[in-house]
C-alpha cells in the first residue's frame, strides 16, 4: 500500500498531519470537553500535558506505520478543531473521528471523513472500511451513515466508554466496501 497522503483538501477543509504544537488545541478543543469525550475511550484531560504524552505516542506509531491521523482545520486557518484517523489492518481500514463542540453540526466530519474513506477505497490492497460507534452516539450514527457506511449490526459489549459506564457497551458496526 502507498502511504496515505500528508494532506488532504476539501472545499472547506484541511487534513493535515498532527504536530507536538497542536497539544493545546487539542487540550482546549475537545480533549478536556465532557461532551465530546463522552463517547470516547478516555475520560475529559485535566492538562495539557496527557495530550502531549499521547501525540508522542500517536507519533511514534505513524513511524510504524501503524496509524495514519490528520489534524482536521478550517482552510485558512491552521488551528485543530477536530482529528480524523485511519488505522490499516490487511485488506481492511478503520477509522475514527472527534470535533471540537463549537463545529458540531455543520457538515465538517463526513466531510473529513468522506475523502480519508475514498482515499482508502481507491488503494488496490484495502476492500473494506469499517467503524464503530456507540448505539446511543446518534451523531455517529448521522456522520456514518451520510458517508454511505451500512450498519451491520450490533457488536455486544465491544468498547469501553469510561464516561459512560466502566462495562463495555454495545457499538453499532458500520462498513464500505468494494463492490
Amino acid at each position: 500500500m502507498n502511504p496515505p497522503p500528508e494532506r488532504f483538501q476539501t472545499a472547506r477543509l484541511t487534513l493535515r498531519r498532527p504536530t507536538l504544537d497542536d497539544a493545546q488545541a487539542i487540550f482546549e478543543e475537545y480533549a478536556a470537553d465532557p461532551d465530546v469525550t463522552k463517547h470516547l475511550a478516555f475520560m475529559p484531560h485535566q492538562e495539557v500535558e496527557t495530550v502531549r504524552v499521547f501525540l508522542h505516542e500517536l507519533m511514534a506509531a505513524v513511524e510504524e506505520g501503524a496509524r495514519f491521523p490528520w489534524a482536521i482545520t478550517l482552510t485558512g486557518d491552521d488551528r485543530l478543531i477536530g482529528m480524523v484517523e485511519m488505522r490499516v489492518n490487511g485488506s481492511r481500514a478503520d477509522v475514527g473521528y472527534v470535533l471540537a463542540k463549537r463545529h458540531w453540526g455543520r457538515g465538517y466530519v463526513p466531510e473529513a471523513l468522506r475523502v480519508v474513506v475514498d482515499w482508502a477505497l481507491a488503494q488496490p490492497e484495502i476492500y473494506r472500511v469499517w467503524a464503530f460507534c456507540d448505539v446511543e452516539n446518534r451523531a455517529s450514527v448521522r456522520v456514518l451513515e451520510k458517508i454511505g457506511m451500512q450498519r451491520e449490526g450490533i457488536l455486544r459489549q465491544w468498547s469501553v466508554s469510561p464516561n459512560v459506564s466502566d462495562v463495555p457497551r454495545d457499538c453499532y458496526c458500520y462498513s464500505v466496501v468494494k463492490e
